[in-house]
C-alpha cells in the first residue's frame, strides 16, 4: 500500500472520531526534541509538527517535486524536512526557501545529460588537450601516482552539480545552523570509514546536499570535518527516526527508491554490485516503515520502469510524483490548514528567505586552498574575477569551470564569507588535485577492414606528467604500435605568469609501410618508409590559456627514408629504389578548434594551416631549397536532429619523387571513400567532404550516441601543377552507421568511387 490509508477502512467513522479528538488533546500541541535538538516550531499550536522525509532514489527524486506540489496545493505547512541523497537536495533546496515551482522551474531547466560529464565542455579546454581527442579516448583514462596505478574515484563528475548547488544556496552560506533555514532541515550521510549514519545539521549547505549523494561509484564521497561521506542511502535511506528526533509528531515520508531488479540483470558484475547495494537501501528503508504509525502517512509515488539513472527524464518524473499525491489529497487532507493559516505560514518562510539573503559584496581577498602558493599565484592569473570588484557569482562560476577545464582537479569548489560589519567577501577557491594525478595515461585504437583483405590496426598509448614544475611545464609522450610504429614525446614550458606564451620541444619518430600506387591506381610496390623529427618553438596561445588554439613559430629538422620491399614485376627495377633525404627549416603553424566534440561534433570549426620552408637533400645530392604549405579546416551546424558537417583539405610540396611525402595522399573512409589508402597521391592535394548525419533517438549505453548519415567527397592529388585541373577530380561516397563509444568513433559503411571499387567497410578510431 502507498499509505496508511484509514479512509479505505470500515471503520471511517471511528477513526474520523478518534482523529478529531486526538487533534483537541493536549498531546498535539507543540512538544520539544531532546536537549541538544532545537524545538520544532509548529505554524498554530492547534496542530502537529509536521516532518517531511524524503528518500533517496537518484533521477526518481525529481519525483520529490512532484510531492511538494502537490502538499502546497493541499495546504500543508511543512515544519522540519529530512532527506537523504536524493531527497536531501530537493529537501533542502525546498528548506532555504525556494517553492515547489521554483524547484520545478530550475530542475527542467537544467541540461542534466551534460550536468555529470567527467570534463568541462571541450571548447573550455587547452589546445594541447583537444588535440588528444583525436588519437585518444578522452573515456578510456587512468593515472600513476606514487608507484602505482589508479582510477578516478567516481564514475561521473560531480563538480557541476556542486556548482549548481552552490548557487542554489548561497543566500544561506551565513547562518550557524540548518534550523537557522526557513524550514529546519537535517541531512543523512555514511561515515565511509566507520558504516555510521551522519546527521548534518549546520556548517555548509551546498556541501552538506552533495555528500549525501555521494553514490558509491558513481560520485567521489565528500570530506567534511575529517569525515569520508558517501551517501546516506546505505546506511538509511527513508530517515524516519531523525525525523521524530527533531520533534515531528506527524511524518509524510515519501519513499521514491529504485526497487529490487529482476533476475534477468544479475548476469554482470555491474548488475550484481547495484543489486547489493539496493538491497542495502530496501532493508533499512523497510526498518523506517516499519516505525510509521497511524498518525503518519507513506507515499510511494509508482514511478515504473523509471531508473536512478533517467535524469533526462525529469519532466515525466516531477508530474508521475504530483498526480499520484494528488490522488491522495483525502489522505493529505488531515494535515491542512485554513487558507489564512497556510499563507501566515508561507509568509513567514518568505520573510526568512528575505532576512538571510544579502547582496554579495566587494572581494576583499582571494585564497587558493589545496595547492601550494607559487601555483596559487599562477592559477590566479588564470581568472577574471578581480580584487575590489562587487562579485559576479555568473563570472565567478565561469572562472571554476576554466580552472577545472585544466583537467588537474576533482574538485573545484568556492566559499564566500562576509567581513563583519562590511561589505567586503573574502573568496576562498577549493581545489583538491587528481588522486590519480599527475601522470596520465590514455588509450586508443585504429582499425580498419574493407573486407577483401586490405586493413589495418594501430595500438596508441600517450602519457602526460603536468605540473612538472610551479610553473605549470609538462611532459607528453606517445606510443604507437601495429601498421605503423611511432613515438613522440613534447616538454612544454609556459614563459610567463600569464601563460600568455610558451616554449615547446619535441621529437617524433616512425616506422611504417604503405603501396605504392601508380596514376592509374595499381599498386606499384610495398615501401617501408622511417621517419625521425625534432623541432623546437615558441608559441602563443588565441584566447585564455588557449582555449581557442595556438600559434607556433620553430625550427624543425628532419631525415627519412623511405625503401622498398616488395615491387610489382610490371614495374622495371630502375624506376623504384631506396630514397634517403634530410630537411632543416623554419615551420610556422597555427590552428584554432572550437569544435563540441572530436566525433560526430554538433557545432563548431577547426582550423589549421601549417608552412614549412628550407633546405632539403636527396641521397648524396646537393641541397636545395623546399617548401611545403598545409591547410584543413573542418565545421560543423545542427538543427534538431540533424547535422551538416564540412571539411576541406589543401596540401602542397616542391617537387619531390613520388613516395618520399605520403602524407599529401587520399583514399579510405569518408578521406575518398571507394579509394584504397594512399591510392591517391601526389605532391599538390585538394579535397572537400560533405558529410550529414543524424543522431538516433536509442541509448547505446557504451556509446555517447548513435548516428546514420552519409558523405559526398571529391577530390585528387597530382605530381605536377599543370596536372590540376577540375575536370580531374576523382569522387567518392559512403553510407554509414556510427557510434562515438568509449574507444572511439566506430563506423560500418558502405563505401563506393566511380573509378574505385564498391563495398563494406568497417572503421574504428579516426577516418
Amino acid at each position: 500500500m502507498p499509505l496508511f490509508s484509514l479512509a479505505r477502512s470500515r471503520c471511517l467513522p471511528l477513526v474520523l472520531c478518534l482523529t478529531l479528538t486526538w487533534l483537541a488533546s493536549p498531546w498535539a500541541l507543540a512538544q520539544t526534541a531532546s536537549q541538544d535538538t532545537p524545538a520544532a516550531t509548529p505554524a498554530s499550536p492547534a496542530r502537529p509538527v509536521v516532518g517531511l522525509v524524503l528518500s533517496g532514489g537518484g533521477a526518481r527524486g525529481f519525483a520529490h517535486v512532484g510531492v511538494l506540489k502537490a502538499l502546497e496545493a493541499a495546504r500543508v505547512p511543512v515544519d522540519l524536512i529530512v532527506g537523504t541523497s536524493m531527497g536531501a537536495i530537493v529537501g533542502g533546496l525546498y528548506a532555504s526557501g525556494m517553492t515547489a515551482e521554483q524547484l520545478e522551474r530550475e530542475i527542467l531547466a537544467v541540461e542534466w545529460g551534460d550536468l555529470f560529464n567527467s570534463r568541462e565542455p571541450r571548447q573550455l579546454l587547452s589546445q594541447r588537450r583537444k588535440e588528444e581527442d583525436f588519437e585518444m579516448s578522452p573515456v578510456l583514462q587512468l593515472g600513476f601516482r606514487d608507484g602505482e596505478f589508479r582510477l578516478p574515484r567516481g564514475a561521473v563528475s560531480s563538480r557541476s552539480l556542486e556548482m549548481l548547488l552552490r548557487r542554489y544556496t548561497l543566500s544561506t552560506r551565513h547562518l550557524d545552523t540548518f534550523d537557522q533555514l526557513p524550514t529546519r532541515f537535517r541531512a543523512v550521510a555514511t561515515d565511509m570509514e566507520t558504516g555510521q549514519a551522519v546527521v548534518m545539521d549546520r556548517g555548509d549547505l551546498a556541501a552538506a546536499l552533495r555528500a549525501s549523494m555521494s553514490v558509491p561509484g558513481v560520485f567521489s564521497p565528500l570530506e567534511i570535518d575529517g569525515r569520508i561521506l558517501g551517501d546516506g542511502g546505505l546506511v538509511n535511506n527513508l530517515p524516519v527516526d531523525v525525523a521524530r528526533q527533531m520533534g515531528a509528531q506527524v511524518v509524510i515520508a515519501v519513499n521514491i527508491g529504485t526497487p529490487l531488479a529482476g533476475r534477468d540483470t544479475l548476469g554482470s558484475v555491474l548488475g550484481i554490485t547495484a543489486q547489493m547495494v539496493n538491497i542495502l537501501t530496501e532493508q533499512n528503508v523497510q526498518a523506517s516503515i516499519a516505525t510509521l504509525t497511524r498518525n503518519d502517512l507513506l507515499l510511494a509515488p509508482p514511478l515504473g520502469t523509471l531508473t536512478s539513472a533517467d535524469f533526462a527524464r525529469a519532466p515525466e518524473l516531477v508530474k508521475l510524483g504530483n498526480d499520484y499525491a494528488r490522488t491522495v489529497r483525502e489522505a493529505l487532507a488531515r494535515f491542512a490548514v485554513e487558507p489564512t493559516a497556510y499563507t501566515a505560514w508561507t509568509q513567514t518562510r518568505a520573510d526568512q528567505v528575505r532576512a538571510n539573503s544579502d547582496r554579495i559584496g566587494l572581494l576583499a581577498s582571494i585564497q587558493f586552498e589545496g595547492v601550494n602558493e607559487a601555483r596559487a599565484e599562477r592559477l590566479a592569473t588564470a581568472i577574471d574575477t578581480q580584487l575590489g570588484e562587487r562579485i559576479d557569482i555568473g563570472r565567478l562560476e565561469k572562472d571554476l569551470q576554466e580552472l577545472a577545464a585544466m583537467g588537474d582537479y576533482e574538485r573545484v569548489d568556492y566559499t564566500l564569507t562576509r567581513r563583519a560589519g562590511t561589505d567586503q567577501e573574502d573568496l576562498a577557491i577549493q581545489l583538491r588535485e587528481n588522486h590519480w594525478g599527475p601522470n596520465y595515461l590514455r588509450v586508443g585504437l585504429d582499425l580498419r577492414t574493407d573486407f577483401q583483405g586490405q586493413g589495418g590496426f594501430n595500438l596508441r598509448i600517450s602519457h602526460n606528467r603536468h605540473w612538472l614544475n610551479d610553473e605549470g611545464a609538462e611532459w607528453r609522450n606517445r606510443l604507437q604500435l601495429g601498421e605503423t610504429t611511432g613515438l613522440y614525446s613534447e616538454i612544454y614550458q609556459p614563459l610567463t605568469l600569464a601563460n600568455d606564451r610558451f616554449v615547446s620541444a619535441y621529437i617524433d619518430a616512425s616506422l611504417r609501410k604503405f603501396e605504392l600506387y601508380d596514376a592509374d591506381g595499381a599498386a606499384r610496390a610495398l615501401v617501408q618508409r622511417a621517419s625521425a623529427r625534432v623541432g623546437v618553438d615558441i608559441g602563443w596561445p588565441i584566447g585564455l590559456r588557449g582555449v581557442i588554439g595556438d600559434m607556433r613559430l620553430g625550427l624543425v629538422a628532419q631525415q627519412r627514408s623511405a625503401e622498398p620491399e616488395l615491387v610489382s614485376g610490371n614495374v622495371p627495377s630502375s624506376s623504384i629504389y631506396t630514397l634517403l633525404w634530410r630537411e632543416a627549416g623554419l615551420r610556422a603553424a597555427v590552428i584554432a578548434d572550437q569544435l563540441d566534440y572530436a566525433n560526430f561534433p554538433s557545432s563548431g570549426y577547426r582550423a589549421l594551416g601549417e608552412v614549412v620552408v628550407g633546405r632539403r637533400s636527396y641521397n648524396r645530392a646537393p641541397s636545395s631549397t623546399f617548401s611545403r604549405v598545409e591547410g584543413a579546416f573542418t565545421g560543423a551546424k545542427t538543427w534538431g536532429v540533424h547535422t551538416l558537417n564540412v571539411g576541406a583539405r589543401m596540401a602542397y610540396a616542391s617537387q619531390i619523387p613520388l613516395g618520399a611525402v605520403d602524407e599529401y595522399s587520399l583514399g579510405g573512409f569518408q578521406q575518398l571513400s571507394g579509394y584504397r589508402v594512399g591510392q591517391v597521391a601526389g605532391n599538390y592535394l585538394l579535397f572537400g567532404r560533405l558529410t550529414y548525419y543524424q543522431r538516433l533517438p536509442w541509448d547505446a549505453g557504451v556509446a555517447r550516441a548513435l548516428f546514420v548519415g552519409g558523405s559526398l567527397e571529391a577530390g585528387n592529388a597530382w605530381t605536377e601543377r599543370r596536372d590540376i585541373s577540375w575536370r580531374s577530380l576523382r569522387t567518392g561516397s559512403s553510407l554509414f552507421v556510427g557510434a562515438d563509444t568509449g574507444i572511439g568513433p566506430l563506423y560500418l559503411s558502405i563505401v563506393s568511387a566511380p573509378r574505385g571499387y564498391t563495398g563494406l567497410y568497417l572503421f574504428l578510431g579516426r577516418p
